[in-house]
């Protein structure tokens, strides 16, 4: 039987907690871990409306791209649709999840999912996300290396990008005396020991850190091995927000725009003036993302579309690049397909539906 734990494990091996935003509230936020799941419904947002279709098609969990709790609850009277919606979920036994800005950030996450659905092609992060990684550097006897590379990896050390498994090596010798009450791998008490050694270098991401050392001490041979671990900030490529690419073909601004709002089905759409030029380079960011304007100028792009712009930051698109406000809700609707994606297996004893509620709480007249 597929418990909520199963699914909630699912969904961060593919769009891990750490990636979240400091403000953010991703993960379960209702619900029992161990339960088993009968039904799943899919959704941008959690309200009064979904948790009832929910309740109606037999799903005691609710996936949403928002979270419903983003701050403590001091007090569950009803006051708000937040205090009503967790009231409902708990009394009904319905867990909740919420998969936010650590899916924004995803490859092929929310703002990839648009790109793929404007035909956009060479698609990369917008904004590369910087990610604290350590190198962890171990001296280990040469006959003992493949053992502990072996636990290592299989701890989480050793991923770059899209690799796995990566390490470096370098041979060389080692030397140790071991004292009275030691119980040494190799040599003898008291007397200076050499030792052909391999230098082993891995990568270790911060949430593994803890993982990798308790692997790497239960698999050394020896009895205190040397280790080292140096902090370093990288640009992870593959995380970020948003995402840019290219059209196959340049479209006049006017009729891509028209081809977007179509697509999302929009009332309407902000943007600034036209500047008479073909687009071919699109940057895009789900939801709000204003504040990486400038960086999508700086990568060439003709045209930003995002959400949430206010007047005067309008001001801001100074350069050839057109901005564009598409609409929170309707630049992130496509979510349901990737989780859909990432929950669905063949003979599964649970159904997915996804959500036939339109949350948008914005209509245009």
């Amino acid at each position: 039987m597929t418990t909520v734990s199963d699914i909630a494990k699912k969904l961060e091996a593919y769009a891990p907690l750490r990636y979240q935003e400091s403000y953010d509230n991703s993960g379960l936020l209702i619900g029992d871990p161990s339960a088993t799941v009968t039904g799943i419904l899919l959704s941008i947002d959690c309200t009064e409306d979904v948790l009832k279709e929910a309740k109606e098609k037999g799903c005691n969990m609710v996936v949403a791209h928002h979270p419903l709790i983003f701050r403590g609850l001091k007090r569950i009277t009803g006051s708000n649709y937040v205090q009503r919606c967790a009231a409902y979920a708990i009394k009904n036994d319905i867990a909740i999840y919420a998969c936010h800005t650590n899916l924004d950030k995803m490859p092929n996450g929310v703002s990839f999912k648009l790109a793929e659905k404007l035909g956009l092609k060479n698609i990369r992060p917008l904004a590369s996300e910087e990610e604290t990684v350590y190198k962890l550097v171990t001296f280990v006897p040469c006959s003992h290396t493949e053992t502990v590379v072996d636990a290592l990896f299989a701890a989480g050390a050793g991923t770059i990008g899209e690799y796995d498994e990566c390490s470096y090596r370098t041979s060389g010798k080692g030397t140790f005396k071991a004292h009275a009450g030691s119980n040494p791998f190799c040599g003898n008490i008291g007397e200076r020991h050499t030792e052909p050694e391999d230098r082993l270098e891995v990568i270790v991401k911060s949430g593994d850190k803890a993982n990798v050392i308790k692997a790497l001490l239960n698999a050394h041979p020896y009895e205190t091995p040397a280790f080292d671990l140096f902090e370093n900030k990288i640009g992870y490529a593959p995380v970020g927000i948003g995402c840019i690419g290219d059209l196959e073909q340049a479209e006049d601004e006017q009729a891509f725009l028209t081809r977007v709002k179509e697509l999302i089905g929009i009332g309407s759409i902000r943007h600034t003036p036209f500047r008479n030029k073909k687009i071919v380079r699109v940057a895009l960011c789900g939801g709000s993302g204003h504040e990486f304007l400038k960086k999508a100028e700086a990568l060439g792009a003709d045209i930003y579309l995002t959400a949430d712009i206010k007047y005067h930051e309008f001001f801001d698109a100074e350069g050839d690049t057109l901005l564009a406000d598409i609409g929170h809700y309707e630049s992130e609707q496509f979510t349901k397909e990737i989780f859909y994606d990432v929950i669905y297996e063949k003979n599964s004893n649970f159904v997915i539906h996804k959500s036939e509620i339109n949350t948008n709480p914005i209509k245009y007249l």
